[in-house]
């Protein structure tokens, strides 16, 4: 399993229905396999998320978020890890919102 312990992500891309940019840091915290992060940035003033990670390192994630219109954010979020020649980890990602218009979209974050 990947311990996501104490790493920092940045996303580098993201669908347009997308809140997240390249100015949001997310803060990674793992406890076994269970994960957490704070995160904020561009769009986004406040984001929580907690996951389940399986044996492949693949998270399973709700996440939470309020953004700079003052709207609650909320969605679900599964992970692929991809490891980098540089040993960092790259994560591909499919979401969906369960508020708002409820639409999917697909992003990628990368380990700072």
């Amino acid at each position: 399993m990947i311990n996501y312990n104490n790493k920092h992500f940045r996303p580098v891309s993201n669908t347009e229905n997308g809140e997240t940019s390249a100015e949001t840091i997310f803060k990674y915290k793992q406890t076994g396999n269970i994960l957490t992060s704070e995160y904020a940035g561009g769009k986004i003033i406040c984001g929580h998320l907690i996951g389940l990670v399986d044996e492949n390192g693949h998270i399973d994630m709700r996440y939470h978020q309020v953004n700079d219109k003052g709207e609650m954010m909320t969605g679900i979020c599964n992970s692929k890890p991809e490891l980098l020649p540089n040993g960092k980890i790259r994560l591909h990602e499919t979401w969906r919102w369960t508020s708002g218009d409820l639409s999917e979209g697909q992003s990628i974050i990368e380990e700072l």
